[in-house]
């Protein structure tokens, strides 16, 4: 029976330093992709967009603690990485899944401190450790693969804000890409928590995008902001929603947006029964 190739495994800095070198040594291009593993559909399309412009393709699979508030799902949050590495099948050259030790060794005290786009009112008033916990742990990945390109979801749209901050702001020197988010048929947006949505969840689930299109045609329309987002907010909230924010803001700053002129983008988190689903659309 013929196997097919799978990605290689590497969990120590030593083998990953090994393979870097080599490629690197021989000009190729390398691209990461930086996940938590419990990878479906979105994370796939992630690689397969950054495929066409990279010669080695490098997965991290780490679940950082750093990025989750004390009452948040670390210890249940999904790990997989046999199904992970199954569904990376050949695509990707190797599969870089460091313990958590090597990351956050017993005396690791060094963060990064972040302003901007990850203090705006959004993720950071409900997880106000995330940003940080991301940042730095981005920024040692970074440093630790030297990847030529990262790509990250548009999903987590103040995330990919943040990154490109930090990567401006430290000239750190990788490329980052972003990619557009995937969704179900219906609308929802993949998530590695969709896993938690009951039945009844999963069925309201794509309520959020769909109020988030009809949010943005009519400020496209020129109607009033407060008063679409009020509206908005209101129709999540009759469906069983509990709504975090939906917010109109400018596409790269994240302050808010005042005109359609300028790309901007509308970004929500809402809860339902314990998970909480994040989206976001341009406008």
């Amino acid at each position: 029976m013929a196997h097919h190739r799978r990605a290689e495994l590497l969990s120590d800095r030593a083998a990953l330093r090994t393979r870097m070198a080599a490629w690197r040594e021989s000009h190729q291009i390398v691209a990461l992709v930086p996940t938590m593993g419990a990878l479906h559909e979105g994370h796939l399309s992630l690689v397969r967009l950054i495929a066409a412009r990279a010669d080695r393709l490098l997965v991290s699979i780490f679940v950082n603690p750093a990025q989750f508030t004390p009452s948040e799902d670390f210890s249940a949050y999904p790990r997989t990485l046999e199904a992970d590495r199954e569904k990376l099948g050949a695509t990707v050259d190797a599969i870089y899944c460091p313990p958590v030790a090597d990351i956050y060794p017993a005396d690791f005290v060094t963060s990064i401190s972040l302003e901007g786009p990850a203090t705006t009112g959004l993720e950071d008033r409900f997880r106000p450790t995330h940003f940080k916990g991301v940042a730095t742990v981005v920024a040692k990945l970074f440093l630790q693969t030297t990847p030529h390109l990262a790509v990250f979801g548009e999903k987590d749209f103040q995330q990919l804000c943040v990154i490109r901050q930090m990567v401006r702001d430290l000239e750190l020197p990788v490329n980052v890409v972003a990619a557009p988010t995937i969704r179900e048929a219906d609308g929802l947006a993949l998530s590695s928590r969709n896993v938690y949505l009951s039945e009844g969840e999963r069925a309201a689930a794509p309520l959020i995008y769909h109020t988030l299109t009809q949010c943005a045609e009519r400020l496209r329309q020129g109607d009033e902001a407060n008063l679409v987002l009020a509206e908005g907010v209101a129709i999540l909230e009759k469906s069983g929603f509990s709504v975090d924010y939906l917010e109109w803001r400018q596409a790269d700053t994240l302050q808010p947006a005042t005109t359609i002129e300028q790309p901007s983008r509308l970004l929500v988190a809402a809860r339902i029964g314990v998970t909480r689903l994040i989206d976001n659309i341009a406008v």
